[in-house]
């Protein structure tokens, strides 16, 4: 049952779930008051991502086709049962509705009866303090901001750790060795540009180095040229060989063949017009050899300087080279330019280590504003304090001669909350723990509007514990939900139900719903399922 309520109050229903194994077509009801509003919700394995509502409580929410999202499900009873706003801005980590919900019913496939402050196994520590400071009315982000600081320094120390085993390279030192490493670098750079503003280049070295620069441009450009003028000597060649005279054809053959005698007249100027296109072939084969012999004359005139350049050229890079002077110049250039590197590769190394030192003092003075605010926070809200302690120390001894005690203090992690009750150290104690602590979170979430307006407890709680006690502690609850006005609600076997120990007006028998499940039948069972 108590997990059935879970499912229809917004838990996750993953894959393995019975709700959407075995149980996956049935749908699942449950009346429950939202703020003044009786409302009946319905949940299916099937449709496990939506509920529906009916009558709604919420006129600001958004009813889809499928019904009301589970999400937004959780948001609504996290505002109407616990107050919960949905958007605080001061803290990465927040509270939900399923945070705070398991202390109203614990969940034993959730390891929720293994401590007094803890409803899950797997609940974080920052949320346990959390959701216990909200419920007794403390400052609930001071747990939250605790918890990322510490992820912060836990990254910070992670890094540090890295530094020194030299898992991440040598780029991280400490700043006292790469200020030393810095220092050391830019003496070494200044000596260099000492050098280089001291360096004289003699006027001659300039004067042939500027020669040699204009010699090589000026073979280059004679390169081209003659590239050009061989090109043009091809092309004029490929010309020179296609020009032929036309072949005349021999009209007066064709004629005298045709029966046709032609008069001298057509004769003559066919000769004519053959000695005419002769003279023009010819002229223009002269005018081809011509621009050929010229341009082969420009190739040699240009070869001939080249030879005489080259010579000169070749004279001063060998008095370059012999002397030297340029290369040590250079070289003192190349040096400083690797030197003024370096230091800004330490310099940058520098700025990052002080950073990284500059967090972790960042953060040792967080914790130290953190502890502050946790004991102002606690020195302010004295009273719930208090008032919580007295709750469950009243509880306890109702249960025991010597009463336990709920001690609320204050760590270098943030708040602390241990419930006791003495005694040896069994089971039947430390579910007696969980007993009294429940009801002092309830009791004080009715009174300060920050709880649903039930409890419940399964047989697990009492697993263990003397017949005595479970026999008051079920007259107890019972009297506190009448005094404090919310539903207690126990499962229990019924062998495991005390007939004895109840005061003389409490008669528990009233107490025992009509509803009872049994399997000592063939008809018995749950859903169907004999266990």
């Amino acid at each position: 049952m108590v997990e059935l309520i879970h499912f229809l109050l917004g838990a996750d229903a993953g894959s393995k779930s019975i709700f959407r194994s075995a149980l996956g077509d049935w749908t699942f009801h449950l009346t429950v008051d939202i703020g003044e509003v009786r409302t009946s919700v319905s949940r299916s394995g099937g449709n496990h991502k939506f509920v529906s509502i009916s009558p709604f409580p919420d006129s600001k929410s958004t009813l889809l086709d499928d019904g009301l999202s589970n999400e937004e499900w959780k948001h609504m009873l996290g505002e109407r049962w616990f107050g919960l706003r949905p958007k605080i801005d001061s803290v990465k980590h927040k509270l939900t509705f399923r945070s705070l919900f398991p202390y109203t019913a614990r969940r034993q496939e959730s390891g929720g009866f293994q401590k007094p402050t803890q409803h899950s196994s797997e609940q974080r520590q920052w949320n346990r303090k959390a959701a216990i400071c909200y419920l007794i009315d403390l400052d609930w982000t001071i747990p939250a901001r605790f918890y990322d600081l510490h992820e912060r320094e836990r990254r910070a120390n992670q890094l540090l750790k890295a530094v020194e085993t030299g898992e991440i390279g040598s780029y991280f030192a400490s700043s006292g060795e790469l200020r030393t490493l810095l220092v050391i670098a830019e003496n070494e750079s200044r000596h260099l540009r000492e050098q280089l503003d001291e360096f004289k280049v003699l006027p001659k070295y300039r004067e042939l180095e500027v020669e040699a620069s204009e010699i090589t441009q000026e073979v280059a450009s004679l390169n081209l040229e003659n590239l050009v003028d061989q090109e043009l000597v091809q092309e004029l060649t490929d010309a020179l060989e296609v020009e032929v005279p036309p072949e005349i054809p021999d009209l007066a053959d064709l004629y005298e063949e045709a029966g046709v005698v032609l008069p001298e007249l057509p004769r003559r100027r066919l000769k004519d017009v053959e000695v005419f296109h002769r003279t023009i072939v010819e002229n223009r084969r002269t005018h081809l050899q011509l621009e050929i012999d010229g341009a082969m004359a420009r190739i040699q005139e240009r070869d001939r300087l080249k030879a005489r350049i080259d010579e000169r050229r070749r004279q001063v890079m060998e008095l370059l080279d012999g002397h030297g002077a340029l290369d040590h110049y250079t070289a003192l250039r190349g040096e400083l330019g690797r030197a003024d590197a370096k230091c800004e590769t330490f310099r940058q190394r520098l700025e990052d280590a002080e950073s990284f030192e500059r967090t972790k003092a960042q953060l040792g003075l967080e914790r130290a504003g953190m502890v502050q605010a946790m004991q102002n926070d606690m020195h302010e809200r004295e009273q719930w304090i208090r008032e919580a302690i007295i709750k469950f120390e009243t509880l306890s001894r109702s249960l025991y001669e010597r009463a336990g005690s709920l001690r609320v203090f204050g760590s270098k992690s943030g708040p602390e909350f241990e419930a006791n009750i003495e005694g040896e150290r069994s089971k039947g104690i430390t579910n007696m723990q969980m007993f009294c602590f429940d009801l002092t979170l309830a009791e004080l979430g009715m009174e300060r509007r920050r709880w649903p307006g039930f409890l419940i407890h399964d047989s697990h709680l009492f697993d263990g514990v003397d017949e005595r006690q479970v026999a008051k502690a079920l007259q107890l609850g019972a009297q506190r939900a009448e005094e404090y006005g919310f539903q207690y609600i126990v499962t229990l076997n019924s062998d495991m139900l005390p007939r004895t120990g109840y005061g003389k007006e409490f008669q528990v028998d009233d107490y025992i719903l009509d509803t009872r499940l049994t399997d000592a039948t063939e008809t018995g069972g749950l859903f169907g399922f004999r266990f």
